[in-house]
């Protein structure tokens, strides 16, 4: 039976959970980084696994190069086709055309014949050797006829079929106004079909190959590839156009299946379901998309839709798991009413366009047209194995296994050299590659690799972090295990020498505490192990736990400013800003002092806001600093909690109005009219002086004047004052009432005497 380790925690238990991996106590809960998509796990760097469309990582299938150096000539770019009879696998290559065949006994080629001259050539009036020589011929496609034998289509100048008896080659058929052969399909009867090029037509041949017919003239370029269906239906794909052709090849009627948005269906694959139906695969391509080859497609364009169909088991390649093993939870570290979203597929980002995606669509006999998997990469050809899809692509040279009923889609092989899978056949359980660019031959058995690594875009705590236990949610069949090792640092670049040595490999039965010192960043190396290669681990998500250790708030500005408004006279509006790294609940302590004096004299503690209310005139006039002090007590111990505090500068309390002194009178006068001159002066303490105005004899309107220097500027200001005798001052007693006000608004009235008989 499946040993399953659940680790499910209330609140309370994630707080102990913390406490055990940290030897500080944390001022806060843990920070958990979940790795559970491909966008995210495609940061890292991966080794012999396969990081699927759903994000998981699992195990790639156990690969060998079977060919990757070529006889005869040394530029064999691409290996375009291949088919497979016995045990003997035949491929077709460009740009020299040759036709290879690989078995127990190696590799021989088999056109050019190995026995043609080898010597130098004469091309465009220059001498090359044999194996430079560019012949620009190329084998796009490969059948085996009725009775089994080779059949290749060679196009270049002029485009031939041609079918091998042992080593001996027959040209059968050489196609009017064709140059190219892009496509051969062979029907229960035996009967030969040709897509060709650059004319766009499709040829039928009798099993001998013998007799010959246009079965369809297209207005297409090219027909690039061919199915066979039942009751004599011919599907053919189409180049520019991106047309899905159904041809009766009795009555040679053809109709439109189905018009793609894409330019080219690359490949064609007709599968047989349950209840005799047939339904058709194509892949729909353009070349075009090599321009948005990265690896962000995963996140985009390859994301299912969140959930499953009802009847179908999680996971994505298949790894055995039944089997017995462990099953590995991660536990829920999130609050209740924030549940973690589905895994849906984000936006597309920007400048890129949705029409650069290539597409699988699945089409009925009547035409009806699902999409089944899309990607950004070039699609160039299709095989199917048990109901499931195998899809070659390029320019990252992915093998994905496509599962239309599921919903499943998984890279299971990437090519670490090659840019494109540009061929693939199955050959009893073992499935064979053709890759380009470079050229490769290369088989892919039933079992998984023995072992493989997948290492961590480094993750940022923000700050120097004890690192916690690292936990997984997988399944590990039995005879297989998963390690992890981890180290840290504090600088971002994964190259840094300053990084710590990798921990040694613990193996992950339950949550692993990470053995790497303090440090801003941290990254996690799994292995994933099969001791016969029958199964794979299938980790769905990883979960790393941090703490940053308690760290100080920081005070970082504070404000000190008079209120306004009606009944604020004296009121002094503190404000003031916190930042905490740790994300605590702080409370705040507001103290004052006069400035030159030594002691803080509390104004209120455990302050929940960022703002208070001062009333000044409970002190003296003066020069007074505020202090504000920020606590994080209430996320913390009594020896965790940390304070910090910040100093306002210096704020003026003035309560007190401006003093008038020195009042001088004099007497003066131009012609017959006669002035009285009045000479004040005005001071203030703290502040400076604001406005002086002037009235006599309580006249309502007051008189505004300026200083001598014509500037309100200072503590101390002189004012003159002159008034017309006949129009102010006429003989008797009056009285003059100056008010001065200084730039905080507290007002002074004085009154002076006069007598003017």
């Amino acid at each position: 039976m499946r040993k399953k380790l659940v680790f499910n925690f209330t609140w309370m238990a994630v707080a102990m959970f913390c406490l055990a991996f940290s030897s500080v106590c944390p001022a806060v809960t843990s920070k958990v980084v979940r790795h559970d998509n491909s966008a995210e796990l495609l940061k890292g760097r991966s080794e012999k696994v396969i990081i699927g469309s759903r994000g998981t990582i699992q195990l790639g299938r156990a690969g060998e190069t079977l060919v990757d150096q070529f006889q005869g000539f040394r530029d064999v770019w691409s290996i375009n086709s291949l088919v497979i009879s016995g045990g003997t696998v035949y491929f077709g290559t460009s740009p020299n055309g040759a036709i290879y065949k690989y078995n127990v006994s190696g590799l021989k080629r088999i056109y050019p014949s190995q026995t043609n001259p080898a010597g130098p050539k004469q091309v465009n009036g220059d001498i090359v050797e044999a194996e430079e020589h560019l012949s620009n011929e190329h084998i796009f496609a490969l059948a085996l006829d009725v009775a089994g034998r080779l059949l290749a289509g060679i196009s270049g100048g002029t485009g031939k079929l041609c079918r091998f008896e042992g080593d001996r080659m027959e040209v059968i058929f050489e196609p009017p106004d064709s140059n190219y052969i892009f496509a051969i399909a062979v029907d229960a009867g035996g009967n030969i079909y040709l897509g060709t090029g650059p004319e766009g037509k499709i040829y039928k041949l009798d099993a001998l190959g013998r007799k010959a017919e246009l079965l369809y003239d297209s207005p297409d370029t090219s027909i690039l590839s061919l199915a066979v269906g039942q009751d004599s239906w011919i599907y053919a794909g189409s180049d520019t156009r991106g047309l899905v052709y159904k041809i009766n090849s009795r009555t040679k009627t053809a109709t439109v299946l189905y018009d793609s948005d894409e330019p080219e269906i690359t490949a064609l694959l007709s599968v047989m379901n349950s209840g005799s139906e047939t339904s058709l695969y194509a892949a729909a391509t353009s070349a075009q998309v090599v321009q948005t080859q990265a690896k962000f497609a995963a996140s985009t364009f390859n994301q299912p839709s969140p959930g499953r169909p009802e009847a179908e088991e999680e996971g994505e390649e298949s790894s055995n798991s039944d089997t017995g093993g462990q099953r590995l939870e991660i536990a829920n570290t999130e609050v209740p009413d924030q549940a973690k979203p589905p895994k849906s597929a984000g936006p597309i980002p920007k400048g890129t366009k949705p029409g650069q995606a290539s597409h699988v669509y699945k089409i009925t006999q009547d035409g009806f047209v699902t999409e089944v998997f899309e990607e950004a990469a070039v699609f160039f050809c299709l095989a199917e194995r048990e109901g499931t899809l195998l899809l070659g692509t390029g320019n990252n040279a992915e093998l994905f296994t496509v599962d239309p009923v599921s919903e499943q889609q998984a890279v299971i092989f990437e090519d670490e050299q090659a840019a494109q899978i540009t061929a693939v056949s199955m050959g009893g359980e073992d499935l064979y590659l053709g890759t380009a660019n470079p050229a490769k031959l290369v088989k892919l058995g039933s079992g998984f690799a023995s072992e493989g690594t997948y290492t961590s875009d480094l993750i940022d705590a923000g700050q120097p972090a004890n690192w916690g236990k690292l936990q997984l949610d997988a399944d590990i069949p039995r005879e297989c295990r998963v390690l992890v090792s981890a180290r840290s640092g504090n600088v971002k670049d994964v190259n840094d020498p300053s990084f710590s040595p990798w921990s040694e490999p613990v193996e992950i039965t339950e949550p692993v505490q990470l053995s790497c010192p303090l440090g801003r960043f941290c990254q996690y190396k799994l292995v994933l192990q099969s001791r016969h290669g029958q199964g794979s681990p299938v980790i769905r998500e990883i979960a790393v736990a941090s703490t940053v250790p308690n760290l100080a708030p920081r005070i970082a500005s504070v404000s000190v400013v008079r209120s306004q408004g009606a009944g604020k006279e004296g009121v002094f509006k503190i404000s003031y800003t916190a930042k905490d790294d740790n994300n605590d609940e702080l409370t705040y302590k507001i103290d004052f002092r006069k400035v030159g004096r030594m002691n803080w004299i509390e104004l209120k503690d455990e302050i929940g806001a960022n703002a208070y209310e001062w009333d000044g005139k409970t002190v003296e006039d003066g020069r007074y600093e505020i202090r504000v002090t920020a606590d994080d007590a209430g996320s913390n111990t009594a020896s965790t909690a940390l304070t910090g505090s910040r100093i306002s500068e210096p704020v003026v309390v003035d309560n007190t109005g401006p003093v008038v002194y020195d009042m001088k009178i004099t007497a003066n006068s131009e012609g017959a009219r006669q002035y009285r001159v009045f000479s004040v002066k005005a001071t203030d303490e703290l502040s400076a002086i604001g406005k002086l105005d002037y009235t006599i004899d309580s006249h309502a309107k007051w008189v505004s004047t300026v200083p001598d220097d014509l500037v309100y500027d200072t503590t101390h200001e002189a004012f003159t004052i002159t008034v017309d005798v006949k129009e102010k001052l006429p003989a008797g007693e009056h009285i003059l009432t100056i008010k001065v006000t200084d730039a905080v608004g507290n007002t002074t009235y004085k009154t002076f005497e006069i007598n003017t008989d």
